[in-house]
């Protein structure tokens, strides 16, 4: 599974770098991720966290 998170929609909460900063860091005022590939062991917290994304900035492809 892989991550994204558009950069020109994201507002910089930095919700998805608190909860799982095994894949989501913040440069600067917006969220970038730092993995490839989503480990097995994290997929549905990220699932989590793109719900609760409140720009709606983050999408998954499985």
């Amino acid at each position: 599974m892989k991550v994204k998170v558009d950069q020109n929609v994201c507002v910089g909460s930095g919700g998805c770098a608190k909860s799982c900063p095994e894949v989501f860091k913040m440069d600067g005022d917006k969220a970038t991720v730092h993995v490839d590939t989503v480990p097995k062991e994290l997929e549905e917290k990220c699932h989590s966290i793109k719900d609760g994304c409140p720009s709606g900035a983050i999408s998954i492809e499985d």
